[in-house]
């Protein structure tokens, strides 16, 4: 019988709120059994549940336990990396403001962790200009990536240091840039040693510039003294030896500014110079050059020229008879017995411009086929023993195939080991639209000039040849051996032209014509100055401006062109009359 006791709690509240008597209830005794059944098996099953989810919460417990441990412990394995890393990391938000920085940040800035957190890089950085900081900013607006530089930094303590930034952005889940992560690192040593390196090669270059001067200067006085005897009475015989002379003095000349500035070939600051050349003209000069000595070491030379070329080509004709002088000096010094084979040929022809193949073939000692790429680099040569036999830098070939570059064209070598080697390349020459002269003309203008010139030049061989010139050419002058001495004669007496070395013992050239330019006389003050120096124009250019001088004029100079330079001067000063 359905006792009312015996009912589950839920099922006698339903009961009592539904009204049922106790007729109704022994009516339905049925159904209210199976409900309360219902019921009593319910709460077995949440009390099986309770125990359940009891015993899962304490493995959960167990599992987020050891789970914290291991994160903890790879936390601290993490940082104690971070912060033996000498370098600083560092996270920063989109604003620049510093969220994390590792112990090395101390140790390189000079200022605290604690007190750098959240703070911005520009309070803190000093020494990253405005420019820098601009690109640091446009970098985080612009959301970029990768972003290096290099920075002076001076420490609280005033010690200055140099820094390299490396930076790059951070993003959330959804690509979203949230902040910045980067590196400092301390790269002192290296920037300092790269500014002593650079120091070092500002010392070679103002030491090869003083080089060139000093050797130049010399060699104005061979070149200029091989005209002067061109212009005097020679026997017939010895036109030729006078030719040699001429053309080696100057071929001299082209070879030492080549080798005084071989660092222009590494910076590509050796220019091609075109201008019109008589090709045959520069095949015979080499000829000439190279004659006695094949005829000295008993040796053949045959030099096959292609009927083809062209009468007169545009091109750099100086550093092209570099390059053959190079290549015909290398082949009779290799070479013992047989002899060498000079061949220039045609080998493409264009509307504009004609290719050429220069080809110089020995009978000599050849190359190995091991050594046939290192010989073409700066200072080799084909073996150890070849400085010791044959003498040389070993620079011939690498200045040859440097020479080569700029025009555009490759030295190309075929070589076996005792059986001789065969050098060539091409070149591309634009015709010209000059008309070749029946003759050479080897001898300088001698036409008289109306002029009176002042000349501060302290070499008593450039004096001389100056001298000689001038009383070639009918030329007033007066030679003074400093700039104090130019300006005594220049105060006293009139002249129409200053000729002024800027290299010179008491006052230099460019004291010199600061002087004369701040003159109040304007007939002094105005005169025109030429620069007469053995530097290179490139060197002292941008000077010669500065000091106001109105020229420039190389040693050795040409002679023609010291001819007309006076002339014009002379030709200006009968127009102003």
């Amino acid at each position: 019988m359905l006792e009312k006791n015996n009912l589950h709690r839920l099922l006698k509240r339903q009961i009592s709120n539904a009204g049922f008597n106790a007729s109704e209830i022994k009516k339905f005794k049925s159904f209210f059994e199976t409900v309360n059944d219902a019921y009593i098996g319910f709460d077995d099953d949440v009390k099986h549940v309770e125990v359940i989810l009891d015993q899962s919460s304490n493995e959960l417990y167990k599992l987020n336990k050891a789970l914290k441990f291991k994160v903890d412990n790879a936390e601290n394995k993490l940082n104690t990396i971070v912060n033996t890393i000498e370098d600083v990391i560092f996270q920063t938000n989109m604003n620049g403001d510093f969220i994390y920085l590792n112990n090395a940040w101390e140790d390189l800035i000079g200022v605290s962790v604690k007190h750098a957190l959240h703070q911005n890089y520009k309070d803190l950085l000093f020494g990253i200009n405005a420019n820098e900081k601009d690109k640091i900013n446009e970098f985080l607006n612009c959301q970029n990536r990768n972003y290096n530089t290099l920075f002076e930094y001076y420490k609280p303590t005033g010690e200055k240091i140099w820094i390299q930034l490396r930076l790059d952005l951070t993003y959330d889940v959804n690509g979203k840039p949230i902040g910045t992560i980067g590196t400092l690192s301390d790269v002192t040593q290296l920037k300092e040693t790269e500014i002593e390196l650079n120091q070092a090669n500002k010392t070679k270059d103002e030491f090869i510039s003083t080089m060139s001067h000093e050797i130049r200067t010399p060699l104005n006085a061979v070149i200029g003294m091989s005209d002067i005897l061109l212009m005097e009475k020679y026997l017939p015989e010895q036109l030729e030896n006078l030719k040699i002379l001429k053309y080696s003095s100057e071929h001299l000349l082209a070879l030492i500014n080549d080798l005084l500035n071989l660092n222009k070939f590494k910076s590509n600051e050796i220019e091609l110079i075109e201008d019109d050349f008589d090709l045959a003209e520069l095949v015979q000069n080499n000829q000439l050059h190279f004659k006695q000595i094949s005829q000295k070491k008993e040796l053949y030379f045959k030099t096959i020229i292609d009927k083809n070329i062209p009468n007169i080509l545009k091109g750099d004709s100086l550093k092209l008879s570099q390059v053959l002088k190079n290549l015909l000096s290398n082949a009779f010094k290799f070479t013992h017995t047989g002899g060498v084979v000079f061949k220039v040929a045609v080998v493409k022809t264009k509307i504009n411009t004609t290719t050429i193949r220069f080809s110089v073939t020995d009978t000599g000692i050849g190359v190995s086929y091991d050594k046939q790429k290192d010989i073409f680099k700066s200072f080799v040569q084909a073996n150890n023993k070849t400085s010791t036999l044959y003498g040389g830098s070993g620079l011939g070939l690498y200045i040859s195939k440097e020479l080569l570059k700029i025009q555009n064209s490759n030295l190309q070598l075929e070589s076996e080991i005792g059986k001789g080697s065969k050098f060539w390349f091409d070149i591309s020459f634009k015709y010209s639209n000059q008309v070749l002269l029946d003759e050479v003309n080897y001898v300088s203008n001698t036409a008289p000039i109306n002029l009176k010139v002042l000349v501060a030049e302290d070499n008593s061989l450039n004096a001389i040849l100056l001298v000689k010139l001038f009383k070639k050419w009918n030329v007033d002058y007066v030679i003074a051996k400093n700039g104090e001495e130019l300006l005594d004669v220049f105060l006293d007496t009139d002249f129409n032209l200053i000729l002024m070395d800027l290299q010179m013992p008491v006052l230099d050239g460019y004291d010199t014509s600061r002087i004369i330019r701040k003159m109040e006389d304007s007939s002094k003050s105005m005169i025109p100055i030429i620069a007469l120096t053995a530097f290179s124009e490139s060197e002292v250019g941008d000077k010669i401006k500065r000091y106001k001088m109105n020229g420039y004029l190389s040693k050795p100079f040409k002679i023609d062109e010291l001819h007309k330079l006076l002339a014009f001067y002379s030709n200006k000063k009968q127009l102003v009359i």
